[in-house]
């Protein structure tokens, strides 16, 4: 099956009337951005856009260029612009960017990265294969990408240009994800659990699991074993009001105070608290093996300090894991995983050069446009002419010349599109265009 990406076919937003203009002239893609290996975590708090102020944030980008979009994560904020002309738009994009958030330029300069063109096209498909994670190949920053465009065709931000470049991002983010191994096995610690736990039990369906921790580690061990089909999950907490929180997104709730009950009822344990203490002491294991019969039971600690007395897995029936034994498996997934760097970076070259192609041809469309309408319309004018006839025939026959006069049409003019397009690529698209416009008689009134 072929998964390469198909180039992105133009899609005005509504409410930006700049979009089919620009199609007439080139059109260029700048990116200003941060990220934690540019910048500190407190700048980046500042400089991030908190989901109730992105709405407002992008109608604002509107007054400084032409199309843009926000991309922001907890790793990264990134402002990407399309314009027919790139003078300025760096110092457009970074006076939004400081109003906005309320921090002076002279804070931002030093830890932000510019890019243009072909090299912010390709640092966006990066974005989205997971190559530019903290984590290489995490799966979440696809979504994330995705949500930018929503975000931005939602608040009428961006135009043809970003809308078909995020297009293509998502759509580069899956084939790379499917051609090559960068999402390959475990590469965190909460996922490493889930997969141990997976290894070992095979099918998860039948499995009972109870996740003892609602911090982030907790939560994405929560997400990723609902995503596997487990037949239960109940999570424990010492904040009752997260652990309430989790339960209603996840499973069933259980106190700190009942999780020795808990235990038996259970083939899984993930815990992850912050306790300064073991939370599970190898006498609560051993009570809670003692009415299980054959069943083992299978214990993952992932926490730091131990939340696992280490001598509870000397109990019989017994399998328990700690985080170091879980560090060593992602260290190894991620070395695979970075091993797949050549063939991201031969997928995002070819996508990039497949994008610029498109950019290039778009400069053909309203000529297209033009062609198209023409055609129509002379179709429909010698059909009205005919009409006192057509209405004679029985309704199927005429709706076989109405088919067949728009076969006609399509086939008369797919030579002249397909020529305007390749010569707009082949950079020859001016002198073709302004032949057509005079072959056809297009810019008569």
């Amino acid at each position: 099956m072929d998964h390469r990406s198909a180039s992105p076919a133009p899609s005005p937003a509504p409410g930006r009337s700049g979009a089919a203009d620009s199609a007439r002239a080139p059109m260029h893609i700048a990116l200003l951005g941060t990220s934690n290996k540019t910048s500190p975590l407190d700048l980046r708090e500042r400089l991030a856009f908190s989901a109730h102020e992105l709405g407002p944030a992008l109608e604002a980008m509107a007054a400084h260029v032409p199309e843009g979009t926000i991309l922001s994560t907890c790793h990264r904020v990134e402002l990407y612009a399309a314009a027919p002309s790139l003078a300025g738009v760096r110092a457009a994009l970074t006076r939004f960017w400081s109003e906005q958030r309320g921090v002076p330029r002279r804070g931002l300069d030093p830890h932000l990265y510019y890019m243009e063109d072909e090299e912010a096209v390709a640092h966006l498909f990066s974005v989205a294969s997971g190559m530019d994670s903290a984590i290489v190949g995490e799966p979440q920053i696809l979504g994330q990408v995705r949500g930018a465009l929503d975000q931005s065709l939602e608040h009428h931000a961006t135009g043809s240009v970003l809308s078909g470049l995020v297009r293509q991002a998502v759509s580069v983010g899956k084939r790379i994800r499917t051609e090559t191994g960068i999402s390959r096995n475990a590469a965190s610690i909460s996922y490493a659990a889930v997969e141990l736990a997976r290894a070992t039990f095979g099918d998860l369906r039948s499995s009972r699991v109870l996740l003892v921790g609602t911090g982030k580690m907790g939560e994405l061990a929560a997400r990723n074993l609902l995503s596997k089909g487990v037949a239960a999950l109940a999570v424990a907490g010492r904040t009752p009001a997260r652990t309430r929180q989790l339960a209603l997104e996840c499973g069933s709730a259980v106190a700190l105070a009942e999780l020795e009950d808990a235990l038996p009822r259970c083939d899984i344990v993930i815990s992850c608290t912050g306790a300064p203490h073991h939370v599970i002491s190898r006498d609560m294991v051993e009570r809670a093996m003692r009415g299980r019969g054959s069943r083992p039971l299978f214990l993952i600690d992932i926490a730091v300090p131990r939340d696992i007395d280490p001598a509870a897995g000397e109990v019989a029936g017994v399998r328990l894991f700690n985080i170091d034994d879980l560090e060593a498996t992602v260290a190894a997934n991620v070395r695979e995983r970075c091993a797949e760097a050549p063939k991201v970076a031969a997928i995002i070259d070819e996508e990039v050069a497949a994008f610029q192609s498109w950019l290039v041809a778009r400069r053909a469309v309203p000529t297209i446009v033009a062609l198209q309408q023409r055609a129509e319309a002379i179709r429909q004018a010698e059909l009205a002419r005919t009409s006192s006839v057509l209405e004679r025939l029985p309704e199927a026959d005429r709706r076989r010349i109405e088919a067949l006069t728009l076969a006609f049409q399509k086939k008369l003019l797919h030579q002249s599109i397909a020529l305007l397009r390749a010569e707009a690529v082949a950079g020859n698209g001016r002198g073709t265009d302004r032949a057509v416009r005079q072959l056809f008689a297009l810019d008569t009134k």
